[in-house]
């Protein structure tokens, strides 16, 4: 194992999603010298086949009190960051956009869903308008009749993972740091309790001073973790569709989602119809079942999708962990921090999760909102022990 001539850097970041991305564009804003890493092309992996909705409640369930506070917050965040993004990148567009969400119903089940929505959303002080499905259809004419009820929630909104992470690599690099595609790591390099680096596939160890491990599903696979920092990370499998209109756009003009399924509509004709949510390992094949009941679901409430033109048919893989919230924040090991596990929820989480992130990188206080994501909450101290 060889290790390379230049001086150890303030932090790598294993893997190029939107997460790792962010983390690497915040730090180096913050001043850090940093060096992101990815076994395929930045943007390659997860957040390239994600739909990009932002919207918290969609997100979480209302047992998942935390997930639904650091949504929110990154929510709000959200408008500041694409600001800030597209003039750190020096682009007019990173694919932001608030379309609004209608959530629909087409039978009683799904009508009380949401009606439980509805009373969630007003309980977090959140905008949003009970509609009859005639009101429903003169918002959004191209909505089958068959409606049983429906929400407007204006204030939900969007971006375009693909445009967001070509943004994220441009102001990463415009602000001094450095991307390295293709590149994998092997495992952590440590030298007693604390790290110094990554050992990359080829041998050679790339020195920091900190390491991010923001790898998505990868992140469990890395060798070198000792047990005490090391968390569970499992592969949840999702098919995602992707048409165009060639008629141009006005199909839809709000994402509409019913059930775990949605119909999102980017400005300029194209859709994304999604997604399964499969238990199957490291498999990325797609099916013609999960297609098929894709776009039955689709065409059932907006009829004009059976026109569309398919584009992309692909498969993508989340993070999970076994409760289902992320995990963000210092480990055991001295150097050693988490981005990992955000599930559905890794786009709209970027903002705050790279705040969280940098801010214990510069050794100031997380707050409270980041208590419920900790590393630690997978290695509980033995009874009687102080951590």
């Amino acid at each position: 194992m060889s290790e390379r001539n230049a001086p150890a850097v303030d932090l790598a970041v294993i893997g190029a999603g939107a997460i790792g991305l962010s983390i690497a564009w915040r730090a180096c804003e913050r001043g850090l010298s940093v060096v992101v890493v990815d076994r395929d092309l930045a943007g390659g992996g997860t957040s390239r086949v994600a739909a990009g909705m932002l919207a918290p409640i969609a997100e979480a369930t209302p047992a998942e009190e935390p997930l639904l506070e650091l949504g929110l917050q990154s929510a709000r965040r959200y408008p500041g960051f694409a600001r800030e993004l597209a003039l750190a990148a020096g682009v007019t567009d990173v694919g932001y956009t608030r379309p609004g969400t209608l959530l629909v119903a087409r039978d009683v089940d799904e009508a009380q869903a949401l009606e439980r929505e509805l009373g969630l959303r007003r309980r977090y002080g959140l905008s949003v308008q009970r509609l009859r499905a005639s009101e429903a259809r003169r918002l959004e004419p191209g909505l089958a009749p068959g409606l049983r009820l429906a929400l407007d929630v204006p204030d939900d909104h969007a971006i375009d993972p693909r445009a967001l992470t070509a943004a994220l690599v441009a102001a990463t690099r415009r602000a001094g740091g450095e991307l390295r595609e293709r590149t994998a790591v092997r495992a952590l390099a440590l030298s007693g309790e604390r790290v110094r680096g990554a050992i990359l596939e080829d041998g050679c160890v790339l020195a920091a001073r900190n390491v991010v491990i923001a790898a998505g599903v990868w992140s469990a696979e890395l060798e070198g973790i000792p047990a005490v920092a090391r968390v569970p990370v499992r592969p949840v499998k999702g098919q995602i569709l992707r048409l165009h209109d060639p008629a141009g756009p006005g199909l839809l003009h709000r994402v509409v989602r019913m059930g775990p399924s949605y119909i999102v509509p980017r400005s300029d004709g194209r859709y994304v119809i999604g997604a399964t949510s499969e238990e199957r390992g490291f498999d990325t094949t797609v099916t013609a079942g999960a297609a098929f009941e894709m776009l039955r679901d689709a065409a059932e409430l907006v009829p004009g999708i059976s026109e569309l033109v398919i584009d992309e048919f692909s498969a993508g893989l989340r993070p999970a962990t076994p409760d289902n919230l992320p995990v963000i924040g210092s480990s055991a090991v001295e150097g050693l921090h988490w981005a990992t596990g955000h599930r559905r929820g890794g786009i709209l989480l970027a903002p705050v999760t790279a705040e969280l992130v940098c801010n214990a990188l510069l050794g100031e206080d997380p707050g409270p909102l980041a208590a419920a994501f900790t590393p630690a909450r997978f290695h509980p101290a033995p009874a009687g022990a102080r951590r």
